[in-house]
């Protein structure tokens, strides 16, 4: 099973921007869906993003559309989170997935999870 470690997180001020990262132990990393998702205490993880395997094909929840970038480096084993116009109401740990199927991820049943990241938003 793929191990997967995520980097990136920290605090940040409204309005700026972050990139995440999710390292995969892998190499056949190229083969698996990912996806970002991220949750706040008392509330269930919600989806943001995922990609496919090589990359063609991405979705978004409605909350990031626009703001958040999902990408895969399939040389390096990574997948990245750009973050734009962040908000305080981004605060939360952030976690990568990885599923054989793209399906998986967007209904939140993946095969692994890293062990997330925290985003603080605020001045």
């Amino acid at each position: 099973q793929v191990q997967l470690v995520e980097s990136g997180g920290g605090l940040v001020q409204p309005g700026g921007s972050l990139r995440l990262s999710c390292a995969a132990s892998e190499r056949t990393f190229s083969l698996y869906a990912m996806g970002w998702f991220r949750q706040t205490p008392g509330k269930e993880r919600e989806f943001l993003a995922s990609i496919s395997w090589g990359g063609s094909t991405t979705n978004y929840a409605d909350s990031v559309n626009g703001r958040f970038t999902i990408s895969r480096d399939n040389v390096k084993n990574i997948a990245y989170l750009h973050m734009n116009s962040l908000k305080p109401e981004d605060t939360a740990v952030y976690y990568c997935a990885a599923a054989k199927s793209l399906h998986d991820i967007v209904v939140g049943t993946p095969e692994c999870w890293g062990k997330g990241t925290l985003v603080t938003v605020s001045s």
